[in-house]
């Protein structure tokens, strides 16, 4: 049995404790070097489901508008990212639907653009990845955005028995996505460095919650509430172009900062 073994393994790698031993004749390929080639971009809300609302704003139609700059920056100076959007369009998107898409592309990062609601004299921005609620307003943010599901056909079988006004279902849904939350933090910490120190926004800080938007995503994701559309002063930075512009800007560069950090590893 041993003559065996050794005949067999003659003209094979094979692995002694950390060193490995290359037969005479034979190659092998250098380790596959990390690249971000797909991103996913996220409207949240649309069709039916408007979102929260300024005075004339809504959020379906300020975060479509902000998503497709953001999309366009990316397109424009990341030619080798693929782009792909969950509407570029007033369409109505299930929640389950939007991590579908970025599974079914096999994506490296999955980006969903919100507006937040408050009381009038909130403000400010907040970046979110899957987690759990250690506040109750970071529980009720999480819930407004989930209560989406209550427009969608037999939300209950779905989602598993999902209820968007228990807080023990959302505690449940933020143990999803551990396998990716250092390198969702990481895009998330960008995200918010770039809204305070180049946009001038004033930031609410990076935050954990259970989204269902984000859930069941197999790869870094993060939520970005732009800011709150009651918010008079607020709505009207994020109703006007220029306002949106600076935000997908912002985006942009946090992207760009986090794929060159990533790829940048391949060295070490």
């Amino acid at each position: 049995m041993r003559n065996i073994v050794a005949v067999c393994l003659v003209g094979l790698l094979f692995i002694s404790g950390s060193s490995v031993a290359v037969a005479p004749g034979s190659t092998v390929l250098p380790p596959r070097k990390y690249q971000l080639r797909t991103i996913v971009l996220d409207a949240g809300h649309g069709g039916k489901d408007r979102g929260c609302a300024g005075v004339s704003a809504r959020e379906a139609a300020v975060s479509l508008k902000i998503i497709l700059e953001l999309g366009r920056l990316i397109e424009a100076n990341e030619p080798d990212v693929k782009v792909v959007y969950t509407r570029k369009t007033d369409v109505f998107v299930e929640l389950a639907d939007r991590a579908g898409i970025a599974n079914k592309n096999n994506a490296d990062l999955f980006i969903s653009v919100h507006c937040n609601a408050g009381p009038s004299a909130a403000y400010g921005t907040e970046v979110w990845t899957m987690g759990t609620a250690k506040t109750d307003a970071n529980l009720a943010v999480a819930k407004r955005e989930n209560a989406v599901i209550l427009q969608e056909d037999n939300y209950k079988a779905r989602y598993s028995g999902f209820d968007p006004n228990s807080p023990q279902s959302h505690i449940l849904f933020s143990l999803f996505q551990s396998a990716h939350v250092d390198n969702s933090l990481r895009f998330a910490q960008k995200v918010d460095y770039q809204f305070k120190t180049k946009v001038g926004r004033k930031s609410r800080g990076v935050k954990q919650a259970g989204f269902l938007v984000l859930w069941k995503s197999t790869m870094p994701s993060s939520l970005i509430e732009v800011g709150f559309l009651t918010n008079r002063n607020e709505e009207s930075y994020l109703n006007d172009k220029s306002g949106q512009s600076y935000m997908a800007s912002g985006i942009y560069r946090a992207f760009r900062d986090y794929k060159n950090e990533l790829e940048a590893m391949n060295g070490d």
